[in-house]
């Protein structure tokens, strides 16, 4: 039986490779169909690769095509640490230890912190932009195959704008990768647009439409716990950002736990509220029929910093990529049998 899913992609810089893997991993089941993808940042990036790849050639497509983005992306000179430091780390974790303390990344964060990407001037350059220009758009934006959500959060408002169809462009790819530290606003029919991760990261929501399956799989990348109170300042600036980017995703978690359990009690004022509110949204018994599952490697990414987020080095992306793929292979190992039954995300337990 065909396991119709949506796919639920954070952002996260190079650790995207995970999400890579992941998603070579899911290719790999004729059984399953993925239905909707919202990504946010490298999500974004990933979803439209997949979803390019997946109507030019089927799952053969779609992996070729999420390889060529990441040799592009580990080729990104302006973006990545020296060659000679990838043949000294044996283990992620020794990476990320290093390159916080190398001192290329120490010179290239301290300018973030004191030079605006506007001080360039006109000879300012987004490095991802000749990636994102590359990709097929008629097939990215098409109706045909898995339907494609990309968020950014718009810079005047602070408010989430979700890019669908034929809004999808270069631009709004760039938009949802864009970290105001390093990158210059852009620009879509006159308001400008950061990274995603601030206001969605993944955005859930799309993904509660009717004519989608109820199954969510979100591919988790930046750590939700750790069990160490950082110290040091790379550790602090670290955990900051992990909980800046998780917090919008944990919002829309918690929103759909409260409701699934007022769904539950049907016959209660609150249950009555719970479907009231589905009806206002288009009805469907949308809030209870949603099961959450998760891919993650939290081990892992606790290892790595917001260091190696910004260098995607070859020897990195690989080891996330095969990372990704075991813990894919995990989940469907364990967990395949339940997709379009049952949750297999405790979000009751999450928030109590």
């Amino acid at each position: 039986m065909t396991k119709r899913i949506n796919l639920a992609l954070q952002g996260g810089g190079a650790h995207g490779a995970f999400t890579w893997g992941v998603l070579d991993r899911l290719l790999d089941d004729d059984g399953i169909e993925v239905a909707g993808i919202s990504g946010t940042s490298a999500g974004a990036m990933n979803g439209a690769a997949f979803k390019a790849g997946w109507l030019e050639g089927g799952r053969d497509g779609a992996r070729e095509t999420l390889d060529w983005l990441w040799e592009r992306l580990g080729a990104v000179q302006d973006m990545r640490m020296p060659s000679w430091m990838t043949g000294v780390m044996p283990v992620p974790g020794a990476m990320g230890s290093a390159m916080e303390n190398a001192l290329p990344y120490t010179v290239a964060d301290t300018m973030t912190r004191v030079l605006s990407p506007y001080a360039y001037g006109p000879f300012y350059s987004n490095p991802l932009r000749p990636i994102a220009r590359e990709f097929h758009y008629d097939a990215v934006c098409a109706e045909d195959g898995p339907r494609l959500f990309v968020g950014a959060t718009n810079v005047r408002t602070g408010r989430i704008r979700i890019f669908t169809g034929a809004e999808i462009s270069t631009d709004s790819l760039l938009a949802s990768a864009c970290l105001p530290t390093l990158f210059q606003a852009v620009e879509i029919d006159g308001e400008h647009y950061w990274d995603g991760g601030y206001t969605g990261n993944p955005a859930l929501f799309p993904l509660f439409d009717r004519e989608l399956p109820g199954d969510i799989l979100i591919v988790n990348i930046n750590p939700l716990e750790r069990e160490e109170v950082p110290r040091s300042p790379q550790e602090i600036q670290n955990r900051i950002n992990e909980i800046s980017f998780n917090s919008s995703l944990l919002r829309e978690l918690r929103t759909i736990a409260f409701l699934k359990r007022l769904v539950d009690d049907d016959g209660t004022e609150g249950g009555r509220f719970a479907r009231a509110i589905e009806q206002m949204a288009g009805g469907g018994g949308r809030f209870d029929r949603l099961r959450v599952h998760m891919i993650a490697d939290d081990a892992l990414m606790r290892e790595l910093s917001v260091a190696t987020k910004m260098m995607p080095t070859p020897y990195l992306l690989h080891r996330l990529k095969d990372a990704g793929r075991a813990a894919a292979d995990a989940f469907l190992a364990t967990h395949r049998d339940d997709l379009n039954r049952r949750g297999t995300t405790d979000l009751q337990a999450m928030f109590s």
